[in-house]
């Protein structure tokens, strides 16, 4: 005895070549990937000797199943940098794993750094498809169409995307947990039309950015609010001197925001050395741009961004819904710098997976398969995130009615604040603004 605790799971002793796949798969029958069969005197000298158990041999056995999560993981200039979410996904899969599985399924966590290129992307699509993945779940890519193609001509679902890609609310094979930017931008309008005479929108000079006026407008137009004054801005500038003059000038004493994702920081920076002391202004932003983890980096309560209204997807970090995930990374992923608990993108890959349990213990089969996935999740099988999000679900009639956003399930934002450093909750509860995106569609 060695005092070695076993994990629920452990691997199978077989060789790699003697495991089964789903393409050749049949019961009571293991076939290798090159579909060689095994006899039944090699079958049985295995069950005898306890090496294996064969597929279809026990109602009661459950396959693994193996998914994966991809994230961009570089510090090369002008990139994004989310290894906390595959970080997250790795330590959902040791937590999960300690329970016995999902619903008595191994959970196989792939991770693949999807080094925030187009490149990248596919690289790491296809890698999913060569593994023959069940799902690619809680991912980041601004690459959508890098990535969406090799998943679709495998059919595999992606469940659970940052949102980060236009293309996650088009795709017949995408289950966004959220709304992605253009529900925050929307979101965003109406937080500031409850104290905002004017409005300074300061945005990307890019197709994305320019869908921003019109989500920002549709709810000031409804509050007898006149229309933010849009202004543009270059992606990745050094300084935005220029930009946070005007916006200055045409805000006066309202409000003045920027969604410039990791350009908000330079900009505010710009912003507070033009202001004046007296100045009443008001700022504001939406998570993506603006996160806890940025407003500990720039000072606390000191930092520019004290009082700025800030627009997001999921309860305040603070919430207590958070704390059964908090309490899954101290305990297993401890001293992992890389997981942030307060990172936006760390939470979303934390409700992805909690959809893709969901789903597997609703389908309650001893094999998990990426076709099978598709069909429970469009069959409308009902996800309860514990109030991290309303209770998801994507049948066809609870997707928002429009073209450009046809697979968002949840068109519901928060509003929060910063105050003493930190964000906290400005108006309890979602707010629903799935109708601001559908409006603001049909006007554009």
């Amino acid at each position: 005895m060695t005092g070695r605790r076993r994990s629920p799971f452990s691997r199978s002793p077989l060789p790699r070549s003697f495991r089964a796949s789903r393409a050749s798969r049949s019961p009571g029958v293991l076939r290798s990937r090159s579909s060689r069969v095994l006899t039944p005197a090699v079958a049985g000298a295995l069950l005898v000797s306890g090496c294996g158990v064969l597929p279809g041999t026990s109602k009661d056995s459950r396959e693994p199943v193996t998914v994966m999560t991809w994230a961009p993981d570089t510090t090369a200039p002008d990139s994004v940098n989310m290894a906390g979410m595959a970080a997250m996904a790795r330590t959902y899969a040791a937590w999960i794993n300690g329970q016995g599985g999902i619903g008595g399924h191994e959970l196989r966590v792939l991770t693949c750094n999807e080094k925030d290129t187009s490149a990248g992307a596919y690289a790491c699509a296809r890698r999913a498809v060569d593994e023959d993945v069940a799902a690619v779940v809680g991912s980041y890519s601004r690459h959508g169409r890098s990535f969406l193609a090799p998943l679709e001509a495998a059919g595999i679902p992606y469940i659970g995307g940052y949102g980060a890609s236009t293309d996650e609310f088009t795709s017949y094979l995408s289950y966004p947990v959220n709304g992605g930017q253009s529900a925050l931008v929307a979101g965003n309008g109406r937080q500031l039309a409850d104290g905002c005479a004017r409005v300074s929108l300061v945005r990307p000079d890019t197709l994305v950015g320019d869908s921003m006026p019109g989500l920002v407008d549709v709810s000031l137009t409804r509050a007898d609010r006149p229309a933010a004054h849009d202004i543009t801005a270059p992606e990745g500038a050094t300084s935005y001197e220029t930009q946070a003059a005007e916006a200055l000038r045409e805000a006066g004493d309202g409000c003045v925001t920027a969604v410039l994702g990791g350009g908000t920081e330079t900009f505010f920076d710009s912003f507070r050395r033009l202001e004046p002391e007296d100045s009443k202004v008001r700022i504001s932003s939406v998570l993506g741009s603006v996160g806890q983890p940025l407003i500990d980096r720039t000072g606390g309560r000191s930092s520019p961004f004290e009082g700025a209204y800030v627009t997001g997807w999921y309860p305040d970090s603070g919430d207590a819904r958070w704390d059964e995930m908090r309490g899954v990374i101290r305990k297993h992923a401890f001293g992992d710098n890389r997981i942030d608990p307060e990172d936006t993108g760390v939470q979303t890959t934390w409700i992805a997976y909690t959809v893709l349990k969901a789903v597997i213990e609703a389908m309650d089969r001893p094999e998990i398969t990426a076709g099978g996935i598709s069909v429970s999740l469009n069959r409308g099988t009902r996800v309860d995130t514990g109030g991290l999000t309303p209770v998801l679900r994507w049948r066809f009639e609870d997707l928002v009615g429009s073209s450009a956003y046809s697979r968002i399930a949840n068109g519901h934002v928060t509003f929060q604040i910063v105050r003493d450093g930190r964000l906290v909750t400005d108006r309890k509860g979602f707010v629903d603004v799935t109708e601001t995106l559908v409006d603001a569609r049909l006007r554009g």
